[in-house]
């Protein structure tokens, strides 16, 4: 996570910048190689650090993108606020905040030992605190980039149909953290490619952030806020690897004459030491109100055995389950690999899976 004594090397695609905050001025020059997603923020006002030579792209040329702001300590950023992403480097714009319960396992591992809870896995009581989040749009052009690193098609909605395990995704929706926002000003009055950017925000030169939402936004946002809402969510640290879980209700839907409730969760992997290491295999276990448990192996997660490192820590990646209950519970380990071959498990925080009680009917996708 990003703050002000942090220094950190930053991947876009092959190509890294690398950012220090201490003691800086601000503002600063932010800086990409024409039509790639690489940036490289100015060491000083007075003093530029570009790209390399040998990790710039053939035939592009540096081109100031924007210009840093100061990080919020405190506060909350606007609706239009421009900012770049401090794990996975991408441009992007803020639509709009989630205030979220935030359980964090490791602030609470002084706790005392508490009994197990109804879910059958052993606990700390662990209690929320608020945490902002935001609803924000990803640069197009920065998407073919990050994907090897964190999905850029995540978020994802039930269809509108009768088929009760279709899916669909808007491209370029994301969740981000508060401390993840390194925010920026642009002269551009389209500084975000993206097919929604101009159907929700709207220039205007007299504000600050100069970006403000359109009725479109509004309403899609009041429209939708079941679907999207971001409300809990879970993290805990094991071995220096730092697991963050963020679950969403989706809907139900029926089908064989009964009822099948959907969520989506997302999920972070970090690694917070300087050690390589790559994912193996995920192990899950799932608990139903109806009193069913299941029991879930596979190797890596999505098709995919990432590799975190000092230069690539983070991956994250999205994935659905269903319940033919109202509600259930979710908890389980990564296997991960070492180097010399050693293996060793970082525990997936326990969440609750819990439907919207005062639903009354089910989504039928995205409204406009």
């Amino acid at each position: 996570m990003a703050t002000c004594a942090a220094r950190r090397a930053l991947a876009v695609g092959s190509r890294w910048w690398s950012r220090s905050l201490t003691g800086a001025r601000w503002p600063r020059p932010l800086c990409a190689a024409a039509g790639a997603g690489a940036f490289s923020p100015a060491a000083t006002t007075t003093t530029r650090r570009h790209l390399s030579s040998r990790n710039r792209p053939e035939g592009k040329v540096l081109e100031t993108v924007g210009v840093f702001e100061v990080p919020k300590q405190n506060g909350k950023y606007e609706t239009g606020q421009l900012f770049l992403h401090s794990i996975f480097g991408y441009r992007g714009v803020v639509l709009f905040p989630w205030q979220a319960r935030l359980y964090d396992r490791d602030v609470a591992s002084a706790a005392p030992e508490k009994a197990e809870n109804p879910a059958g896995h052993g606990s700390k009581e662990v209690k929320g605190k608020t945490h902002t989040y935001y609803q924000v749009l990803i640069d197009a052009r920065d998407c073919p980039h990050i994907s090897q690193r964190s999905q850029t098609e995540a978020v994802t909605f039930l269809a509108n149909h009768d088929d009760s395990r279709a899916l669909y995704a808007i491209p370029g929706l994301d969740y981000v953290s508060h401390e993840d926002i390194l925010p920026y000003t642009s002269t551009d009055q389209v500084p975000i490619q993206h097919e929604l950017f101009e159907r929700f925000l709207l220039y205007d030169q007299t504000k600050a952030p100069p970006f403000v939402a359109r009725e479109t936004l509004r309403a899609w946002q009041e429209k939708n806020h079941p679907w999207l809402e971001l409300s809990d969510v879970h993290r805990e640290t094991t071995e220096n690897i730092r697991v963050t879980v963020i679950p969403f209700y989706m809907g139900m839907r029926e089908a064989q004459n009964s009822h099948v409730y959907w969520w989506r969760y997302c999920i972070r992997l970090e690694n917070l030491d300087s050690d390589v290491v790559q994912l193996r295999e995920r192990h899950w276990r799932i608990f139903s109100l109806s009193g069913t448990l299941e029991t879930v192996r596979g190797r890596g997660v999505v098709g995919r055995e990432p590799v975190l490192s000092k230069e690539q820590p983070a991956f994250q990646y999205s994935s659905h389950v269903s319940l033919q209950a109202s509600s259930g519970h979710m908890w389980g380990t990564f296997r991960f690999e070492r180097p010399d071959g050693s293996h060793f498990d970082v525990r997936i925080p326990p969440f609750s899976l819990e439907s919207n009680k005062d639903e009354k009917t089910p989504p039928s996708g995205l409204h406009w």
